[in-house]
């Protein structure tokens, strides 16, 4: 059928299904194997054009940054304060039709 050889990625998505069955574990081990993909588009695999983050390795910072996102929110839902200009002035720059992810990040 196959040859007995695993690949190294192969070993590791054998490895995580035989130590686990939590799908967010298994969801995680398989965004650090593959990637992202097309955020929105049909592609299943591959690194997106980020230019800061990578999604597989910087988790906690993303998710510090929402955290910061919402809370700046919650204070000034149109971004009026002179603190929240330079952010406003960048969401002005971008139409709110446009989805380009590789910016969000």
């Amino acid at each position: 059928m196959t040859n007995t050889r695993l690949s190294a990625d192969s070993k590791k998505r054998i490895d995580t299904l035989v130590r686990t069955n939590n799908g967010f574990e298994i969801a995680e081990a398989d965004l650090q194997l593959r990637g992202p993909g097309d955020l929105m588009g049909t592609q299943q695999s591959g690194i997106p054009d980020l230019h800061i983050a990578d999604l597989a390795r910087d988790g906690d910072i993303l998710r510090e940054a929402r955290e910061a996102a919402i809370e700046i929110l919650e204070r000034d839902p149109d971004l009026k304060l002179p603190e929240n200009e330079i952010i406003a002035a960048q969401l002005r720059k971008h139409p709110k039709s446009s989805m380009n992810w590789s910016r969000i990040s």
